[in-house]
């Protein structure tokens, strides 16, 4: 069995994909925080359900390896993620919606739980090392 067809491990990379996508969108605002007429962007949350039913395999990702010599490859791009203007505050005089103490908090919320993932996806390799008898 593939390590990537385990749907815990699958569901781990996407959430680290979505967070990894969601630092550069939040670093862009913080670079663009005194351009005038900038609006604060912000990716949408990751729904659940749809990366279970993702994960589940009833849906196709449209890449398949066809010979067991090929790599495998994630379809899952950090690009591909819903953006949207998210303004923390009004507009001031300038039209920039930046608020850098509220994309300090995303930044250190998505850090974290990128660790958070980082870690979990760590103890469940260190898990399967463990029950097939590979310390």
């Amino acid at each position: 069995m593939n390590v990537g067809e385990i749907p815990l491990l699958g569901m781990l990379r996407e959430r680290m994909s979505w967070l990894n996508a969601r630092q550069t969108v939040l670093s862009e605002n913080v670079a663009n925080a005194d351009s005038p007429g900038y609006l604060a962007r912000d990716l949408k949350p990751l729904d659940f359900a749809d990366m279970v039913k993702s994960m589940s395999g009833s849906e196709t990702t449209g890449l398949v390896t066809t010979d067991p010599h090929h790599i495998a490859v994630s379809s899952t791009q950090s690009t591909g993620y819903a953006g949207s203007d998210t303004p923390d505050t009004e507009a001031g005089i300038t039209g920039n919606t930046v608020s850098l103490e509220a994309e300090m908090i995303k930044v250190a919320d998505t850090q974290a739980q990128f660790q958070a993932a980082t870690n979990l996806y760590s103890k469940a390799l260190s898990m399967m090392r463990t029950a097939i008898g590979n310390p």
